[in-house]
Formats: C-alpha cells, sequence, structure tokens
C-alpha cells in the first residue's frame, strides 16, 4: 500500500487524529486511539510479524511445518533486535507503548468497485494495525519478558492467500533510518520502483506521507535526503515536471547499469570517432 498506514513524526502523537488518504477507486482512513497514533517506528513490530507469517508460510508451502495461524508470541528482546534496539529497560516500556498505539490505530478501506450490471460494489473493512495482544511472562524484576500479538485478518490474508503474496521485505539497514519521512521514502521506493525505478510529484509524496508539516517544510526535508543519498537499495534524485518537483526513485543496480551503459557509449563514440579518423587522415 503506497499510503502511510501511521504517523512520521516522532514528536506529535496524534490522539484521537485522523489520516484521510483518497484513491482512485475509494479511500482510506487511519484513525487513532486515546493513545495516540502509531508511528512509522512502532511499524516495526508489524514488520516483525509479516516476516515471521511469511517465513512459516514458505515452510508450510515446502511441506516442512504447519500453516500458521495469527497468533505470534515473540520475547520482548527478539522485537528490540529486530528493530534493532538495545536492550534496556526504557525499550521494555516503549515496546508495551507502542503495541497499545497499533492495537488503537484502526485502519478503515472503502472501496468501490462496477459490476458488470452497472451497479456499485461498496466494501468496507476497518481493523487495527494489531487485533490484540497481551502480556504472557514477566521477568524477575517485572518486566515484560514475552507477549502474544494476534496477527490482523486483513494481513493474515495478504500473506497467507495465493502462492505469490504481495509482501515487500525491507533491507536490515532500514532500521538505522533516522527520520520518519526517510523511512517512508524507503517503503514506497520499494514498492513503487522495486528493482527498477519510478517517479513521483513532491505534492503526491506529500500527501500520501499523512505529513502534518507543511509542503514546503516536507520537501524542505526530502531534499535533504537526496542530497545525503544514504537510504539502502535506493538512489533519489530530483527533476523538474509539469506539477512541480518531482522524485527519482531509482535501484541502486539498475543506477549502476545505467551508469555503466551510459560508460559504454561514450566508449563507443571515442572508438568511432578514432575510426572515422584515421580513414580521414589515410
Amino acid at each position: 500500500m503506497d499510503v502511510a498506514l501511521f504517523r512520521v513524526s516522532k514528536g506529535k502523537k496524534r490522539a484521537g487524529g485522523m489520516i484521510h488518504y483518497n484513491l482512485p477507486n475509494g479511500y482510506v482512513e487511519v484513525k487513532a486511539g486515546p493513545d495516540g497514533m502509531a508511528s512509522v517506528w512502532d511499524y516495526d513490530i508489524v514488520l516483525m510479524l509479516v516476516s515471521h507469517l511469511t517465513e512459516a508460510m514458505n515452510r508450510y508451502r515446502d511441506g516442512k511445518g504447519k500453516k500458521p495461524g495469527r497468533v505470534f508470541r515473540p520475547r520482548i528482546g527478539d522485537i528490540l533486535r529486530f528493530c534493532r534496539k538495545s536492550n534496556g529497560s526504557r525499550q521494555f516500556a516503549e515496546v508495551e507503548a507502542a503495541l497499545d498505539r497499533l492495537q488503537g490505530t484502526i485502519i478503515k478501506s472503502v472501496r468501490e468497485t462496477s459490476r458488470f450490471d452497472g451497479r456499485v460494489l461498496r466494501t468496507v473493512e476497518s481493523e487495527g494495525l494489531i487485533s490484540s495482544y497481551a502480556v504472557i511472562s514477566r521477568t524477575d524484576t517485572g518486566r515484560v519478558a514475552c507477549v502474544e500479538i494476534e496477527v490482523p485478518k486483513w494481513i493474515y490474508k495478504e500473506v497467507t492467500d495465493g502462492k505469490r503474496p504481495d509482501v515487500l521485505t525491507v533491507d536490515p539497514a532500514y532500521f538505522l533510518i533516522s527520520t520518519g519521512i526517510g523511512r517512508f521514502i524507503y517503503r514506497l521506493a520499494r514498492q513503487a520502483a522495486g528493482k527498477g525505478q519510478a517517479r513521483w510529484s513532491f505534492q503526491t509524496i506529500y500527501e500520501r506521507s499523512g505529513s502534518v508539516s507543511s509542503l514546503k517544510e516536507f520537501s524542505r526535508i526530502l531534499r535533504k535526503i537526496i542530497a545525503a543519498n544514504d537510504l539502502p537499495d535506493y538512489v533519489l534524485r530530483e527533476d523538474e515536471g509539469q506539477r512541480g518537483p518531482q522524485l527519482i526513485m531509482l535501484h541502486r543496480k539498475a543506477a549502476f547499469d545505467e551508469l555503466l551503459a551510459g560508460a559504454n557509449e561514450v566508449v563507443d563514440r571515442t572508438v568511432l570517432g578514432g575510426a572515422i579518423s584515421d580513414q580521414t587522415c589515410g
């Protein structure tokens, strides 16, 4: 999904807030509960759920295990390692707070499709980023040691239905991206560009990010990310378009191939030019 199902800022928790995205065939709403809207950093736990479920389904399809259910029982230490966070007492408390926000953040999707008889079929689905969670065990010091998380139906269906589910993996370096907008751009590039390239306007990216900052401030941060050129897997470039500045997202391998092709073209022209020059001198 190429819209942010979370907030990209650290400071503003947006408790009780909502993000509305208009899409070609309907819309998506992200509604926050009293604990605040889940952040892109909270969403790391969802990525862990998806990773675990995908690996279990691959084993199941290979005949090496049972089909996984919707309940996942990770240790807090495993969550912190997956999210590249330190194993401190504060982090244990933050995981529990993140689970509260993930459960309280509701994703409502409305899709409208035209039937063969001309009627419009309206489908509405609403569920949290996680369905529920429970503390399974605690350490001797009272810290949460293990939790039980129920994967929401919409994620479970996406991963388990079909032979090739639409599941995107992320580079381990993704968890080291410090800005929420940077993380969103990386995920957008994985979705839109894949192993090739994609072009989106700054305006569209801003609208799909759910950012509460101004477009001017968002563009400033985006240009800073482009200049740093340190996102894993992708090279970012700015170009001019009819509707304003455009972001070109190019997979690094594709960028290397493009550079190599350009170098070969220069060599070919040089060789050809030399051959013509030799013929002229003769």
